[in-house]
């Protein structure tokens, strides 16, 4: 892991075409801006968490238990 300090109004640069701009520093919080191509995602890790999570939940249903709740939700 890189660990960089920056200060407000600096930045970071990942590859050509990702720019990380430190925005603000206020208390234990620090707000940053991020560009990047819109083919590049950015999740927050408490976000990507519940993705995998559901990811999981989702995988343990069977195809036919899914269709079965499907066509209940249609009646």
């Amino acid at each position: 892991m890189l660990i960089l300090s920056r200060k407000v109004g600096e930045t970071v640069y990942l590859n050509e075409d990702i720019e990380i701009k430190i925005v603000e520093v206020s208390g234990d919080k620090v707000r940053l801006g991020i560009e990047a191509p819109k083919d590049v995602k950015v999740l927050r890790s408490e976000l990507r968490q519940t993705m995998e999570s559901n990811k999981k939940a989702s995988d343990a249903v069977a195809p036919d238990a899914f269709k079965n709740m499907l066509g209940q939700i249609k009646k």
